[in-house]
């Protein structure tokens, strides 16, 4: 089926319009008219082949909300009409211990990503959502509970939201309990939302005094300017669990030295090169851990998006049409983005 899309033919070109075939439904696929699609820092390396392995041409795009209009015969779980997500995932290998445990994010056999993944359908790789229809297995396809005039901030719960939401629960963040999220962007205000709205007292850290407002709408009880060590060392040796959303190489040690004894500071984002060696005695002493967790696995970011519609928790985005999509990248870049570029599939007709 032709389908009107947006991506980048080479490394070093714009994106641009382009069309691309997807398949007609299988027995167990669900066909979907993409509404919205959010743009992640991923898009922008993939199509720029920062992190090797682009297959051009690619059309990115792993935030995905819109309308079912098509199932295959075996499809039970859903119906033409319904709102539907598509996250970072489209397949999994479904026989390793991970996919049994619904971790289809950690697959032993790897998983199939929304686009530049393997696929058996034509050109050999995936195409994600900055195009008008996606199809896609049913057992990767989110029900979206929202109403339909929030669909659009929903669209970065498939990425932003699930992969905050992911250690959060797994470290346990609840009343009770102090947690630290550092970098106040696409990942981190979603952070701060999630933290605040399962309970836990919430410091948000940034290095920029101008933020300090935003972090305190957003919900967080305290805010730290991290240049300032004055700031830093009234929270010694306090926090359960820090979220560490920073994708560019820092010193880790300024965040593992406010960590209780067994405390964890969680790593979401990837920097292009390496975080300097941590201390590794600041650890030792205090049974402290450096971690790191990946996106989540299916029924983990179905509970994740019931939890925020539940609650009302959106994304704070800006709209974009498809076509400014260089425009958004660059400011990206230069974060200037509160806090999420979102498509309006629209505009691709």
């Amino acid at each position: 089926m032709n389908t009107k899309a947006y991506g980048a033919p080479a490394g070093d070109k714009p994106l641009e319009p382009m069309d691309i075939q997807r398949r007609a439904p299988g027995a167990r696929d669900v066909q979907i008219e993409i509404k919205y699609c959010g743009v992640c820092h991923s898009d922008l390396h993939t199509v720029r082949a920062e992190w090797g392995g682009t297959q051009f041409p690619c059309v990115p795009g792993h935030e995905i909300v819109g309308h079912v209009t098509a199932v295959g015969s075996d499809v039970k779980s859903y119906k033409v009409g319904d709102t539907v997500g598509v996250g970072c995932l489209v397949d999994s290998c479904q026989r390793c211990a991970s996919c049994a445990e619904g971790l289809e994010q950690y697959c032993e056999n790897g998983f199939v990503g929304t686009y530049n993944g393997p696929t058996d359908d034509p050109p050999g790789y995936t195409f994600g959502g900055y195009s008008q229809r996606i199809v896609v297995d049913e057992k990767f396809v989110l029900k979206i509970r929202h109403p339909e005039d929030q669909l659009a901030a929903v669209a970065p719960l498939l990425c932003a939201g699930i992969t905050t939401y992911s250690p959060l629960r797994h470290w346990k963040a609840g009343p009770g309990k102090k947690v630290g999220v550092v970098g106040i962007g696409g990942l981190g205000h979603m952070g701060i939302k999630l933290s605040h709205a399962m309970g836990a007292h919430t410091v948000a850290f940034t290095t920029s005094e101008g933020k300090r407002q935003d972090a305190l709408d957003l919900g967080a009880d305290e805010v730290v300017i991290s240049k300032d060590p004055a700031q830093m060392a009234k929270h010694a040796g306090s926090f359960d669990f820090i979220l560490n959303t920073v994708a560019a190489p820092h010193d880790l040690d300024a965040f593992t030295a406010l960590l209780k004894r067994d405390g964890t500071m969680c790593l979401v984002g990837a920097p292009p090169t390496p975080h300097p060696s941590p201390n590794v005695a600041v650890l030792i002493f205090g049974r402290k851990a450096i971690a790191g967790s990946l996106i989540g696995g299916l029924p983990e970011t179905q509970e994740m998006l019931d939890f925020c519609a539940e609650r009302g928790i959106v994304s704070d985005i800006e709209m974009i049409k498809v076509q400014d999509i260089d425009h958004a990248y660059e400011r990206m870049l230069k974060s200037d983005v509160k806090y999420r570029f979102v498509i309006d599939s629209a505009t691709l007709a």
